[in-house]
Parts: C-alpha cells; structure tokens; sequence
C-alpha cells in the first residue's frame, strides 16, 4: 500500500509512518522541513529495520501546507511519480499559535490545519478513485467541542482567539470529512475522521506555560498523557483495519465509533463550508 502522511516528521504523523512501515506500507512523508524529515525517515528506518525484500519503503516530500503554492507543487509530483495512493492522512497541524497568515493570506490555524488539506485532498482525489477501495483520514480534536464556523470571520480579522480559531479548525477538519464521505458515496473512497486524545507532542510550542509550572505540567504529562504512539493508533487503524472497510464518514477516538455534538453533523454549514473552501483555494473561481 501507499500512504501518504502530512506532518510525518515528528508526533502522531511520525509514530503513524513507523508503524505502517513496520507493516510493509509504501509510506510518503509530507513535511515542511526537509533536513528534519530526512533525520526523521533515517532514525525510523534504524528502528524499523529495512526489509531484504524491498517491501516497506519511506518517501520524503516537502509539503509546506501554509502555501498553497507548495501543496500544488507537491500533489504534481506525487501524480507524477506514483502509480497509486491507498491512503492519505491529513494529520499535520498547527496549535494556539500568535495570530499570523499564511503565504495566501489566511489565518494560520485555518489555513494550514483545514484550507492547506482540504486543497490537498482534492487534488488526490482522482487518484484515489483511480486506487480504490481507498481510505482517507482525517486527524480533529476533541477540542471541536468549542468551536463555531462563522462565516462572517473565517480568516479572524475581526477578532482572533488562539484557543477558539483551533477548535474552529478541528470542527471545520470534521465537516469536511463527513461533506466528503457523502461526496464519494459509491466510489470505494472513504472518509473518517478522529480525535488521537491527548499526547506529548511538540504541537503545543506555542503555549506558554510559566516557567514555576514548567515541572509540575511536565509530571502530569508524563503520568496522564498518551504517547504519540499511543495517540496514533486510531489513525493507523483507521488505515490499515479490515474492520473499517467500507465504513465512511464516522468519527472515531481509541479506535472506535464516537457521537458527534449536532453541530458537527450540521450538513448545511458542511456544504456552505465547503463551497467557500473552494474558492479560498482556488478550485473554483
């Protein structure tokens, strides 16, 4: 199998590529720092082990989801180059950073963690059709909980809230994957999205623990939190499990099936979400 997973150099993107390796998978890194991606892809392979009988093979590709420019370079090399794609992981992400913008002008939460894979997933589309029975992942957070689409202030010029414009990504990450999953209804293309829980990544470098905190917040980490293997079991479930074959448009934490709040099953806002991501991105003018 081919996998494509975003953000695969460090985390749950790149404890997820350990494993699918481990289990023979073709895997393409997509990441936005290629030095760190190559020293990633060689400290897995030490671990994993290269296999005699070439199965089992890490790709890296820059893929830098805050530029549209670079999503589209890397979705025409991958077209180019592969033959296949059986499952993509739109797992990178970025965490409760100081209001900045994209290369196009977004705000950077929105841009890189919703308009940066919703373009990305679009362009592979026919790819995966072309592969199928094929699966798309798709990587939210609990945290959806607090967020709200407005439609009035999706780029946060009016105002900007660290914490909400998260949560408001990771319901747009969920949205988008169950107006998806009705979109390739019959294609053999499915789509899931999941909640990893909460994991010591370095997604959250940009909060700002005081400094007399700092040990008590990393003994409670330590002792609550999931590793990022831990945290990435669902996403490697979700692509590789026989249980979930066929299974489309779901929400998944700890490896099985979860109940959305309504407002995560809003169809409505989903396809007004969607037709306004098209042209944010270009697809459509």
């Amino acid at each position: 199998k081919t996998v494509i997973i975003t953000g695969a150099n460090s985390g749950l993107g790149r404890a997820a590529a350990a494993e699918l390796l481990r289990m023979r998978a073709r895997v393409i890194m997509g990441c936005r720092d290629r030095a760190r991606a190559e020293r990633a892809a060689r400290e897995i392979r030490a671990e994993v082990g290269e296999r005699a009988d070439g199965a089992g093979e890490l790709v890296v590709r820059e893929l830098d989801l805050a530029s549209l420019r670079s999503v589209r370079a890397f979705c025409h090399r991958v077209l180019q180059e592969e033959s296949r794609l059986d499952v993509l992981i739109n797992n990178a992400g970025i965490f409760q950073c100081p209001y900045m913008k994209t290369e196009d002008g977004f705000e950077m939460q929105f841009g890189v963690n919703h308009l940066g894979h919703f373009l990305l997933t679009n362009l592979l589309l026919g790819l995966l059709k072309n592969s199928a029975p094929s699966r798309i992942v798709v990587v939210s957070s609990k945290l959806y909980k607090y967020g709200e689409i407005n439609f009035e202030d999706l780029n946060s010029e009016i105002s900007y809230n660290k914490s909400f414009c998260y949560s408001r990504s990771k319901l747009a990450n969920i949205l988008f994957a169950r107006e998806l999953a009705r979109r390739l209804e019959g294609t053999g293309v499915t789509v899931n999205s999941l909640h990893p829980g909460i994991v010591r990544t370095n997604l959250g470098r940009h909060v700002n623990i005081p400094l007399l905190a700092k040990p008590l917040f990393n003994l409670v980490s330590w002792a609550f939190f999931k590793t990022p293997l831990e945290g990435a079991q669902t996403s490697i479930y979700l692509a590789s499990s026989p249980d979930v074959e066929g299974v489309s448009g779901k929400y998944f934490g700890d490896c099985k099936e979860e109940e959305l709040l309504p407002k995560a099953m809003d169809d409505l806002v989903a396809r007004k979400l969607w037709d306004i991501s098209e042209v944010m991105v270009g697809l459509l003018k």
